[in-house]
């Protein structure tokens, strides 16, 4: 498929954020629909949260092939063939007869997503790195929010005129229209010295230095720790939200939506501020702040017996995701900035690796939900706490200082 001219800076970014928000779009519309999904497989449990996990754990794994091919074979037909996994998962999906078929549906759509969400780190790595690169994943992150506020909504609307089915159907229909935007429009952006003949000693090797580079697994290992916050916030929004503690109903995608929003505002100051104060000294505050907020509010979720009021609720879980946009992308730019030239490979690692342990711990969250808040609070002061442990070993004890050797962090 030919491409006319390279696509301006503000079209690279839309465009990365749409592959990167393919995969946000495939969870949170899904959540409206839970309810309809437990009732038609008699799901009467916590188990309803596979359908987000599932997708999560096949979305990882795939996360560790593509982008040593994408080393290989460059960017563009990696990225073409995972949109084509992603669209035959969305079809099985609509004719899943069983939860179990759901659930497999679920696997191949996250196994085809994968592609996207590593490919477009490796992209933006291919044309940035240091405090640009942190800048540019920001204003990626900032676009793709839109996908939170508005995905649960439009599962709500697919579900008040048809059944869940039509949100796979829906989905199906974005991976098309992201296929041909990225085929006619984004060049190959692996330059030819970093192209590499594809060897499992190779992977291997580049997986080991990824490992082996302290700055790079240290930032990966936080950022798993808080994707895990996100993850089991997600998987257990729609029973917290909708139906078990707080009862939204109707009003559930506008209280999500207004929550993920604190995640656009925050993608934006970072975008705004990484250049002035580095990478260290945002995400390492925000991290701080994350701590604190978790903190304060565990007894408060006692005192009200695990249901504090809806607003406080809101409040700290938006505080939560702003805080957490000031966190992840830098921790991403910083893991990856010394990996330029095996980006594909190590984004690879440290997609999966930040995706599966992130998955793993949101389910044990997840699946400890009693019908309180309790037992999230719990999990995000547990694992923001994690984090910072890692960051201070990662550091060397040292917190808040840019490395001197590096003036871009």
């Amino acid at each position: 498929m030919k491409h006319s001219r390279a696509p301006s800076f503000v079209e690279f970014v839309a465009l990365m954020a749409l592959m990167m928000g393919i995969s946000s779009m495939s969870i949170d519309n899904m959540l409206p629909a839970f309810d309809a999904i437990a009732s038609e497989f008699a799901i009467e449990d916590n188990r309803i949260q596979l359908v987000v996990y599932a997708y999560l754990f096949g979305f990882g794994a795939m996360q560790l092939v593509y982008g040593p091919i994408s080393d290989t074979a460059g960017r563009r037909s990696v990225v073409l063939c995972g949109l084509a996994v992603f669209s035959l998962g969305s079809l099985l999906a609509v004719f899943a007869s069983s939860f179990e078929l759901m659930l497999a549906a679920r696997v191949v759509q996250g196994m085809g997503a994968a592609a996207c969400r590593i490919l477009a780190t490796a992209i933006v790595r291919d044309r940035y790195e240091g405090r640009e690169m942190a800048r540019v994943m920001s204003l990626t992150m900032m676009v793709f929010i839109i996908v939170p506020v508005i995905a649960p909504a439009i599962g709500s609307f697919f579900l008040l005129f048809g059944s869940w089915h039509y949100i796979f159907i829906s989905t199906f229909a974005v991976g098309l229209i992201l296929a041909l935007w990225f085929g006619l429009r984004m060049p190959e952006t692996l330059h030819p010295d970093h192209r590499q003949d594809f060897s499992i000693g190779r992977v291997l090797g580049g997986f080991r230095r990824t490992i082996g580079t302290r700055i790079s697994l240290g930032y990966a290992a936080g950022a798993a720790l808080m994707m895990g916050c996100l993850m089991a916030y997600v998987g257990g929004a729609q029973q917290i939200l909708e139906t078990d503690v707080y009862g939204l109903g109707p009003l559930f995608p506008v209280a999500f939506g207004s929550i993920a929003a604190a995640m656009g505002i925050g993608a934006l100051i970072n975008s705004r501020l990484v250049r002035r104060y580095g990478t260290r000294r945002l995400s390492h505050g925000a991290l701080c702040c994350n701590i604190a907020i978790s903190a304060a509010v565990i007894p408060l979720a006692i005192l009200f017996d695990g249901k504090p009021p809806l607003l406080l609720f809101c409040a700290w879980i938006a505080l939560a995701h702003f805080f957490f946009s000031l966190t992840l992308p830098n921790f991403n730019a910083m893991a990856m900035q010394p990996l330029g030239d095996i980006a594909g490979t190590a984004s690879s690692f440290v997609g999966f690796f930040t995706t599966v342990v992130g998955a793993l711990c949101g389910l044990v969250v997840g699946q400890a939900f009693d019908g309180t808040v309790l037992p999230l609070a719990i999990g995000f002061f547990v694992l923001n706490g994690a984090g910072l442990a890692i960051v201070v070993w990662t550091e060397g004890g040292r917190l808040f200082k840019p490395h001197q050797a590096d003036p871009r962090d």
